[in-house]
């Protein structure tokens, strides 16, 4: 297992070359293509990696793939949960079902992007998070993890544009 970082999170090295499916996320330019310092990170909710193979909205694909570039880079977090979420939405819920080959393919060139891996801890801080904002429990993981890898800001279309949870505020990319 890769040794953890001075954040808290999985570092995990390169695992593999990314596939044509990914190839797009090779540099960053466009909407969501500015730079943060590596000292505030930002999260990437799963919803950012669906649509970052979505064929059916365009502008969204850009924009995600644009924020999955940055994350390659190092930029960014992302959590197992994201992970899961991400795989049972290729795998079960798209508009196209993806074969698990090519789930696998993708979560290989994911690999380079740094890793929140839950605990205890993190759960206890979803319950948290569900009595002080009323967030689902699921969505609080998600705030757990940010605040885990110290991320400044959480990428979502899911959660409250506009909203600070623990001090993490979360944007919308598509607005």
């Amino acid at each position: 297992m890769p040794p953890l970082d001075e954040s808290g999170a999985r570092s995990r090295p390169w695992s593999g070359a990314l596939g044509s499916s990914t190839a797009s996320w090779t540099s960053a330019s466009g909407p969501g293509s500015g730079k943060t310092s590596m000292s505030d990170p930002d999260f990437l909710d799963s919803n950012i990696l669906v649509y970052a193979h979505d064929d059916a909205d365009p502008r969204k694909r850009e924009i995600a793939q644009n924020l999955m570039k940055r994350a390659v880079l190092g930029e960014m977090f992302i959590s197992t949960q994201t992970l899961a979420e991400f795989s049972a939405t290729l795998l079960h819920k798209f508009s196209r079902q993806f074969s698990p080959d090519e789930v696998t393919g993708m979560l290989d060139a994911l690999a380079p992007i740094r890793l929140v891996v839950p605990d205890a801890g993190m759960v206890r801080r979803a319950v948290e998070a569900h009595a002080t904002y009323g967030l689902h429990f699921y969505d609080g993981m998600i705030v757990a993890a940010a605040e885990r890898g110290r991320c400044q800001r959480i990428w979502s279309e899911d959660l409250n544009a506009g909203q600070k949870y623990f001090g993490i505020g979360v944007e919308n990319p598509f607005k």
